[in-house]
C-alpha cells in the first residue's frame, strides 16, 4: 500500500481545495514543514508581505537597500490539521491554526483597541469570504521591542501578533485560506480593505 493511499480522502480533498485558493499577488506563499505532534495529518503554509521604501534612495544607500531586500511588512503561518477520529476540543475532524505578525508605528503600541481590531479582522475576513466556521478562539498581543547598549541607536518598535484557531465546517477550506491571506495583507496595511473591515491608523511607512 502506497503512502498516498494511506492518507484519508477527506484530507486529500482539503489539500485540493487549498490549491484552488486565489491569494493576493502581494503575498508570497510557500509550503513549510508541518507539525507532527498536533494531529495525524497536517499541512503548513507560510506567508510574507514585503514592501519597498516610499522615498527613492541613491548611491551607497541604494546598494545597501538592494542587499537587504525589501522590508518585511507582515508574516504569517496557516496550518491545517486533520484527525479522522475527530476531536472534542476541535468539535470536528479539521482545525485551522494561524499566526500573523506585523510592525506598527511606535506610538500605536499603547492603543487599547489594537487587540480587538485584530480579532475583528479575522472574524470579518471569514464572514466576508463566506467561510463557515465554529469554535474560534485566539489571542492578540502587543509587543514592545527596546534596544540597549551597542544597539541603543535602534528605534523602539511595536508589533501586533495574532494567534488564532477555528474549526471549518468541512473539508472545503479554499475560502478559509483566501480569507486568511487577506488578513495577512490587511495586517501589512495594504489597500483596499473590504467594506466594513476596521483599519489601524498610522501604519509604519517605509
Amino acid at each position: 500500500m502506497s503512502a498516498l493511499t494511506e492518507v484519508p480522502s477527506d484530507f486529500l480533498t482539503a489539500l485540493g481545495t487549498l490549491r484552488k485558493a486565489h491569494c493576493r499577488s502581494e503575498l508570497r506563499l510557500e509550503e513549510l514543514p508541518a507539525p507532527s505532534r498536533l494531529a495525524p495529518f497536517a499541512v503548513a503554509l507560510g506567508a510574507e508581505v514585503t514592501g519597498r521604501p516610499v522615498r527613492p534612495v541613491h548611491g551607497p544607500a541604494a546598494m545597501a537597500a538592494a542587499q537587504a531586500g525589501p522590508p518585511e511588512l507582515a508574516t504569517g503561518r496557516f496550518i491545517l490539521l486533520h484527525d479522522p477520529d475527530g476531536s472534542a476540543l476541535w468539535d470536528g475532524t479539521f482545525r485551522i491554526v494561524t499566526y500573523i505578525r506585523a510592525q506598527l508605528e511606535a506610538d500605536m503600541g499603547n492603543d487599547a483597541m489594537l487587540g480587538s481590531v485584530a480579532w475583528a479582522w479575522l472574524v470579518e475576513a471569514l464572514e466576508g469570504h463566506a467561510a463557515p466556521y465554529r469554535s474560534a478562539g485566539g489571542t492578540a498581543t502587543r509587543i514592545l521591542s527596546e534596544s540597549y547598549g551597542t544597539l541603543s541607536g535602534r528605534q523602539d518598535s511595536r508589533d501586533i501578533e495574532l494567534r488564532a484557531s477555528w474549526t471549518p465546517a468541512g473539508a472545503d477550506v479554499q475560502a478559509h485560506l483566501e480569507a486568511w491571506s487577506d488578513m495577512v495583507c490587511t495586517f501589512a496595511g495594504l489597500p483596499p480593505l473590504p467594506e466594513g473591515v476596521l483599519a489601524l491608523p498610522n501604519r509604519r511607512r517605509n
